[in-house]
């Protein structure tokens, strides 16, 4: 196996187990022997040493600054069942959460069973709903390794009889790899993908399109934050905006809301909010959805609604981004706050990475300066259990939330 040497004192972040080598940190690289090229490849296996010799663990190689991810502490090879165990462990917490289906009398079978870093294996992505798992790599090594993955989820998760695998917005950009970055890699119960296919979340039911839509079909880490929400909806006026499939809309509806309506530039987003509706609400008349850009939906909503979401997509994707992302927090809060009513509700979230909770709150705080109104922080919200973060990798915490109370 090829080896990875580390600049002396470079060994620390990997000591207090952060999973990532940067490629800054190292030494030198000697290859196996029986090696055909004169670098390593791109999703390899490699052992991981400090500058003494000694080994620290062992993870995929790739192309770029973070030049290994740690699949393996103290280890010098992963054991036969690595990906058994991986998966075993991350189903067993989510049962002990009470997240699957037959354990909660609350109707569930739509729940993230592998969160990268959060579950240890960092590059991987697995959302289950109901009998079909939707998997995403963002790494080449876990790439190179979807086959065995795959045969690891079905095995270890007894509902699960299908896995379909989504890859192609979420591996590296410049990555060279073989192989179907789209595709079921087991099918042992067939679905006529052309039908909608429904999963459950607390009761509700939600149309899953992992073959379209974004992510992996569905926004699950906003599953706890929606059902805040509907304890807030009862005799609301209600805009959610950025709607995309209307999980906030259907939540707000069954909480009591008097009227809801759902805002997203995508057409077929308007689609789907409307199709979750008729599905859970075949008699609802007090819901609407308009194809529409963010702001110019929101010129002049002034006194229209006691309750407005604002759940954009990521504004910075990454650090470069980050100036303009802030810029872009203030704008969209400023009007929030602004058109609310009189002691209305704005739940407003960032799922983007690289601005962390101090970054967005000062960009809220900045847009309730602008506006001039009182506001107070009712909740501070985040990512639900089954997005865990990996304690020494604090990266992992990704989104942030805060329900405010505008006077």
């Amino acid at each position: 196996m090829t080896a990875i040497i580390l600049k002396p004192h470079k060994e620390e972040s990997l000591l207090r187990q952060h999973p990532w080598v940067f490629s800054g940190a190292i030494q030198k690289i000697l290859l196996d022997k029986d090696c055909p090229y004169d670098e390593p490849q791109e999703g390899e296996l490699v052992q991981i040493l400090d500058s003494n010799g000694k080994i620290l663990g062992v993870g995929h190689y790739q192309i770029g600054s973070i030049a290994v991810r740690i699949l393996e502490f103290g280890v010098d090879m992963l054991p036969t069942d690595f990906w058994h165990q991986r998966v075993a462990a991350a189903y067993a917490v989510r049962q002990g959460l009470g997240l699957i289906a037959d354990s909660a009398q609350r109707r569930n079978n739509t729940y993230r069973l592998i969160h990268g870093e959060g579950d240890f294996v960092p590059g991987l992505v697995v959302d289950v709903y109901a009998d079909t798992a939707v998997m995403q790599a963002h790494s080449v090594g876990v790439h190179c390794c979807r086959k065995e993955i795959a045969e690891a989820i079905v095995k270890e998760v007894p509902e699960v009889k299908n896995v379909y695998y989504k890859s192609d917005d979420t591996l590296p950009f410049k990555a060279s790899v073989e192989g179907d970055k789209v595709g079921y890699l087991i099918r042992e119960k067939m679905h006529d993908d052309s039908l909608p296919f429904w999963a459950t979340e607390n009761g509700l039911d939600f149309r899953i399109d992992w073959l379209r839509g974004q992510k992996t079909g569905f926004f699950i880490d906003q599953r706890e934050n929606r059902a805040l929400l509907e304890r807030y909806a009862k005799g609301k006026d209600v805009l959610n905006m950025f709607c995309y499939t209307g999980g906030f809309s259907v939540y707000a509806l069954r909480g009591g809301a008097c009227r809801v309506d759902s805002v997203d530039v995508s057409e077929k987003a308007v689609e789907l909010v409307r199709e979750n509706v008729k599905h859970n609400f075949p008699d609802c008349t007090c819901h609407n959805a308009y194809p529409q850009e963010a702001f110019d939906y929101m010129k002049d909503i002034k006194d229209k609604y006691d309750l407005i979401i604002l759940d954009p997509p990521a504004f910075a994707k990454h650090r470069d981004a980050i100036k303009n992302a802030l810029r872009g927090y203030q704008r969209l809060n400023a009007k929030g706050i602004e058109q609310v009513r009189r002691g209305g509700i704005v739940f407003t979230f960032s799922c983007s990475q690289a601005i962390d909770k101090e970054m967005f709150r000062l960009a809220v705080f900045s847009a309730a300066a602008q506006v001039g109104r009182k506001v107070r922080i009712l909740h501070q919200l985040h990512q639900p259990q089954d997005h865990p973060v990996n304690i020494y990798h604090p990266e992992g915490e990704y989104l942030k939330g805060l329900v405010l109370q505008v006077e």
